[in-house]
């Protein structure tokens, strides 16, 4: 396995291995790679446990780390996944949420482990380049929604 040159950390208390599993069951070109095993005993572990876990989400690199419960996930950090249908949308929205994930606004959800997503559709973010009134429509219709509706999206950048 080549070591990429930059890889994005993951915190987790102690499921790093289970939350990398279900991103590469849920994602396109997602994947586990490794399973790293603890050498020795740790400030939250014992020797054996698993530590760490290397993992792409859609073509990222990521580390999980087994690092016990003293850090917890927030929504300063989260995965963006641009979505080109609503089928597409909901595919992802669904995974998430009904894995024992939350809901919440403007596309955004939480997994059961803590960690952040925004399913966004793609139609969104063109909205929101175009920038003026396109944008503005857009940006009203989104914050209604907690999975955001394409059609609505859609509807509202055309001005209906």
């Amino acid at each position: 396995m080549t070591i990429p040159k930059n890889t994005i950390c993951i915190w987790y208390d102690r499921d790093a291995e289970a939350a990398a599993r279900f991103c590469a069951a849920t994602f396109p070109d997602s994947a586990v790679q490794s399973v790293q095993h603890a050498p020795g005993d740790y400030p939250s572990g014992h020797k054996g446990d698993v530590l760490t876990v290397n993992f792409t989400v859609c073509g990222i690199p990521c580390l999980g780390l087994n690092g016990g419960p003293v850090i917890r996930q927030t929504e300063a950090f989260s995965f963006q996944i641009a979505t080109d249908t609503q089928e597409e949308t909901d595919r992802y929205w669904n995974a998430i949420v009904s894995n024992g994930g939350a809901e919440s606004m403007c596309g955004w959800c939480k997994d059961r482990w803590g960690l952040n997503w925004q399913i966004t559709p793609r139609t969104l973010s063109e909205a929101m380049m175009a920038g003026g009134a396109e944008a503005e429509r857009a940006f009203a219709a989104m914050l209604t929604m907690r999975k955001v509706d394409v059609a609505a999206i859609d509807k509202a950048r055309k001005g209906m």
